[in-house]
C-alpha cells in the first residue's frame, strides 16, 4: 500500500487579493489579516485532497497535525495517521521543515504539499532529494517548478504517480524572490535547488521563464493597440501585472507598479496597486476591462501573482472585457501548451476555457487556447 505524505501551509495566498505579493513572515500574515486577507491554502488543498480520496481504500495517507494537513485531509474524506504538532494560528516555515523530516522518517512515497515558493523552499531545505514531492499551488509567489497547474491537477497527478501509472520523475527548479524587494517592485528570483516531481506536462507545471528578451517596437505596438481600445472615457482599464502591461502604462506617461495591479480611466490614473476589495468598489457598477498577460514559460493568465484579479472582480468585468496581451515571443515559449486560468472558481475556470484572441502587436493578433 502506497503512502501519500501531506503537509498544508495554512496561511499560503494570505497576501495576494491585499496585494501584499506574498505571505512570508509573521508580520506580513498579520498586515493581510488586518486588510481582510484569508488564506487560499485550506480551500485549495482539500480541493486537491477530494480528487485524491477517489483512491482512499487503496493508499495510506499520513498527515501532519491539525491545520497543517490533518484538517484538510478530513475534510477530503480522509481518515489519516497523525505526525507532530502545532500551536494553531502561530505556525511557520520552521513547522513546515519540521513537518518534512517526519513524513520522511515516515518512509512517505510521496510527499504531497500546499504552499507558495516559501513553502517549497522548506521543504527542499528540510529534505532536499530525499522523497518525492509535488505541490499543491496556493501561494502568491509561484515561480518554482515544483506545483502541479492547478489544485485539480495537483490531485490527478497524484493518483497517477500512486497507482503506478506515472513512473518518471524530473528534477524541478526550487525558486523564491525577496519579498521586500518584490513589494518594492524589484524582481530578483533565485534558484535554491531541486526536488524530484513526477514528470508530466499535462498536469505539472514548467519554472516561470525570467524577463522576456522582446524589441521595444513589439511593446509599444502592444501598447498602441490597448491604448487605441481606450475610447470610452468612463470604462476603467484594471492592469494587471508584469512588464508587458507596464508598456501601456509608459507609453500613457502613467507611473506601473510592475508587481501589482494598476487601474486607469480616461486614459488617466485612478489607483495605484489596488487590492481585491479596492477594484471591487471601483467597478461596482461601471463598465471596466481587465488588461492581462501570462507568466512567461507557465502561461498563467489567472492565478498565479495577480490574485487582486480574483474571481469576484473577473465575474463583474465580464470574460467579453478580458484583454489578454503577450509577445509572440512568449507564446512560443509555451512550447504549443494552452494559456492557463487557475481562478480558484471552478465554474469561472470553465466559463473562461476555449480560444481567446490574444494581442501580440498594433493590429496584430494570434487566436490561443486557454485550459485550466
Amino acid at each position: 500500500m502506497k503512502k501519500l505524505g501531506v503537509i498544508i501551509n495554512p496561511v499560503a495566498g494570505i497576501g495576494g487579493r491585499v496585494g501584499l505579493k506574498g505571505s512570508d513572515g509573521i508580520e506580513v500574515v498579520r498586515k493581510a489579516w488586518e486588510l481582510g486577507g484569508r488564506p487560499e491554502s485550506p480551500r485549495r488543498a482539500v480541493e486537491a485532497l477530494k480528487v485524491v480520496s477517489s483512491i482512499k481504500d487503496r493508499i495510506e495517507v499520513v498527515a501532519y497535525a491539525g491545520e497543517m494537513g490533518e484538517d484538510e485531509c478530513r475534510e477530503a474524506g480522509f481518515l489519516p495517521s497523525v505526525v507532530g504538532s502545532i500551536r494553531r494560528g502561530e505556525t511557520t516555515g520552521r513547522d513546515t521543515e519540521t513537518a518534512a523530516r517526519l513524513m520522511v522518517s515516515q518512509g512517505v512515497d510521496l510527499l504531497f504539499f500546499a504552499g507558495g515558493d516559501g513553502t517549497a523552499r522548506n521543504i527542499y531545505n528540510a529534505v532536499l532529494d530525499q522523497v518525492v514531492a509535488l505541490g499543491i499551488p496556493t501561494g502568491v509567489k509561484i515561480h518554482s517548478g515544483v506545483y502541479a497547474v492547478t489544485p485539480r491537477s495537483a490531485g490527478e497527478a497524484v493518483v497517477l504517480f500512486l497507482e503506478g501509472r506515472l513512473r518518471n520523475l524530473r528534477e524541478a527548479e526550487v525558486m523564491d524572490i525577496d519579498e521586500a524587494a518584490f513589494r518594492e517592485g524589484v524582481l530578483a528570483a533565485r534558484l535554491y535547488g531541486y526536488l524530484r516531481v513526477p514528470d508530466e506536462d499535462r498536469y505539472v507545471q514548467s519554472v516561470k521563464a525570467g524577463g522576456a528578451q522582446t524589441e521595444k517596437e513589439t511593446l509599444r505596438g502592444i501598447a498602441a493597440e490597448v491604448i487605441d481600445s481606450m475610447d470610452d472615457p468612463d470604462c476603467y482599464f484594471i492592469v494587471g501585472p508584469g512588464t508587458t502591461a507596464r508598456a501601456i502604462m509608459d507609453a500613457l506617461g502613467l507611473p506601473k507598479t510592475l508587481l501589482g495591479v494598476d487601474v486607469v480611466r480616461n486614459k488617466e490614473l485612478v489607483a495605484n496597486d489596488v487590492r481585491e476589495d479596492q477594484l471591487l468598489a471601483l467597478i461596482n457598477g461601471q463598465h471596466a476591462r481587465i488588461v492581462v498577460t501570462p507568466i512567461g514559460g507557465q502561461g498563467h493568465v489567472f492565478g498565479r501573482g495577480n490574485q487582486q484579479l480574483s474571481s469576484r472582480v473577473i465575474r463583474a468585468v465580464g470574460k467579453e472585457n478580458i484583454i489578454v496581451i503577450a509577445t509572440k515571443e512568449k507564446l512560443v515559449s509555451l512550447a504549443g501548451r494552452p494559456l492557463l486560468v487557475d481562478t480558484g472558481d471552478e465554474g469561472l475556470n470553465l466559463a473562461l476555457t476555449g480560444y481567446l484572441r490574444v494581442t501580440t502587436g498594433y493590429r496584430d493578433y494570434v487566436i490561443h487556447k486557454v485550459g485550466h
